[in-house]
């Protein structure tokens, strides 16, 4: 029998984004939260919601972005295959990368861990596109303004501070 080590199972910091460009974006967002606080995700704080373009094609429908402050005892690895669960429960279909979705769930931050796994899982903490998206730097400020990226050690302002104009111009919070 493996004797678990008692921090193991305490409550992690995580930070998750969730987007939606398909049907009731509104209600598709809050039902992914439902979801993930019914199944050992207790949410701190929730940011605003968030309107973007839709990436990389602006003619697609236009996304509402969310990003959420929560506490879990799941593994990275528990978290990211419940991520995928809701996502498929409110109907995503996975055809074509960067195609408009019900509900979109992503890992940002993993209690600052440092994980590059390409398989069997697929898990890159911290999210590797973090830099670039004005759609998590933006609601991830208004709801940790210390927060700090764990390679770089970046803080949330500088990060914020490379995005392009014309991405800080084309976010709207709604």
């Amino acid at each position: 029998m493996i004797k678990r080590d008692i921090l193991e199972k305490q409550a992690k910091l995580v930070f998750l984004a969730i987007g939606s460009n398909l049907g009731n974006k509104k209600l598709n967002i809050e039902i992914a939260k439902y979801k993930l606080q019914n199944n050992f995700v207790k949410i701190i704080k929730s940011s605003s919601n968030y309107e973007t373009y839709s990436w990389p094609d602006a003619s697609k429908p236009k996304f509402i972005n969310i990003v959420i402050k929560a506490k879990t005892t799941l593994s990275p690895y528990q978290l990211l295959k419940l991520c995928n669960q809701i996502e498929l429960e409110l109907g995503r279909k996975r055809f074509r990368k960067n195609e408009p979705r019900i509900c979109d769930i992503d890992i940002i931050d993993y209690d600052q861990k440092i994980i590059n796994l390409n398989s069997p899982n697929k898990l890159n903490l911290p999210h590797p596109g973090i830099k670039k998206r004005n759609f998590v730097l933006l609601p991830l400020y208004e709801i940790s303004k210390n927060w700090k990226h764990p390679v770089n050690k970046a803080n949330i302002v500088k990060l914020i501070s490379f995005l392009k104009e014309k991405d800080l111009r084309s976010i709207k919070q709604i």
